[in-house]
């Protein structure tokens, strides 16, 4: 007998939707589960989509001006939803990621049961009203499916089941490649513009190794190009991020970097760059913040980096040890395959509890 899933994802390019509920489509309709993706049409990120039409650095609060906007956009978001949170009576099993509206608790509770939550950042501390929202949601779902410890143990309180389930990635789409041996050296940084400060916060350590290493450079795949990076922009590559391109901007790097602050966000990350680069079988360097660090803790696969020191030390060792580096990916790439990888990870969601 086939289970038949609901899944209301946030929008067509957001990773989370893609990665933790998309990839898993089809492979999950070999074991009997069909999934019916329903994706609204207005897009969650209210706050960026408003970003332009209000001084820098000013929160939505804090501008009242926009309070009209904001709120119609908000109103819009809601109705969306409305298809999703209807077919999730008519289905066996919902699958939520995330939630309804970012930062607002709305119709959470109203949503059909089983109910799966699915959640890949620290959520709760979206504005304003984050934290009422996935306390609402969880209490409603009979299972949580987060990706790291820290997610499991908030949510904790307010669900009895939780699962750790790591986002994982197509070994098939993500894999080593040989590089031509006269090619350049690439360090490389993929993500969303969002995440361009914690790139910045090393851009002294890359300034230096840059000037140590003449033929190197610093590959930037993301949304849009970073405007305030002080780095000399003839050794800056940027490539505009799109689907088809995110593997092999990737499988053509010889290092991949992930750069973070340690605060209560960032410790419910779930390494997904780092998974990303491990898959492609690179060496990396990382902050050992949160999941990070669990990740790097698995086995010989790279350096951690805590200040310019260490990350300036980690980009020179990489580039003057490449047979080391070689091994590092070749490591990394195995407890890809072990931990982080599709294969690895077949009950996405939860088990599907019926």
């Amino acid at each position: 007998m086939t289970l038949r899933v609901a899944a209301l994802t946030t929008g067509l390019q957001t990773p989370s939707s893609r990665f933790r509920i998309r990839q898993h489509i089809v492979p999950l309709a070999d074991y009997g589960i069909a999934v019916r993706e329903f994706r609204p049409v207005v897009n969650n990120d209210v706050d960026n989509v408003l970003r332009p039409l209000r001084p820098k650095g000013t929160r939505i609060r804090d501008f009242p001006p926009i309070y009209p906007l904001y709120f119609g956009l908000l109103a819009l978001r809601l109705a969306a939803r409305l298809p999703g949170v209807a077919a999730s009576w008519r289905y066996d099993v919902t699958w939520l990621e995330r939630g309804l509206c970012g930062g607002w608790p709305t119709l959470e509770r109203l949503l059909g049961k089983p109910l799966v939550l699915d959640v890949d950042d620290a959520v709760w501390l979206a504005q304003p009203f984050g934290a009422k929202q996935m306390q609402r949601a969880a209490e409603r779902a009979d299972v949580v499916v987060v990706c790291n410890s820290y997610l499991a143990d908030w949510f904790r309180r307010f669900c009895r089941r939780v699962e750790l389930v790591p986002t994982p990635v197509d070994g098939d789409i993500f894999f080593p490649i040989a590089k031509p041996e006269d090619s350049a050296f690439i360090v490389g940084w993929t993500g969303t513009s969002a995440n361009f400060p914690y790139l910045a916060s090393i851009q002294q350590a890359l300034a230096k190794f840059l000037h140590h290493a003449p033929e190197a450079r610093l590959r930037i795949v993301a949304d849009h190009h970073p405007a305030d990076l002080n780095l000399p922009p003839e050794r800056i590559e940027f490539i505009q991020w799109s689907e088809a391109n995110e593997a092999t901007s990737v499988q053509t790097m010889d290092v991949g970097i992930m750069p973070l602050a340690d605060d209560a966000w960032t410790r419910g990350k779930c390494a997904f760059k780092l998974i990303q680069y491990m898959a492609c079988g690179l060496p990396v360097v990382a902050s050992p913040v949160g999941m990070t660090a669990e990740v790097l803790g698995r086995g010989d696969v790279g350096l951690t980096a805590r200040n310019d020191s260490q990350w300036l030390d980690a980009l020179i060792f990489l580039y003057e040890q490449r047979d080391k580096a070689k091994s590092l990916g070749t490591a990394g790439r195995t407890k890809f395959l072990e931990h982080y990888s599709r294969g690895a990870n077949r009950q996405p969601c939860g088990g599907c509890p019926r």
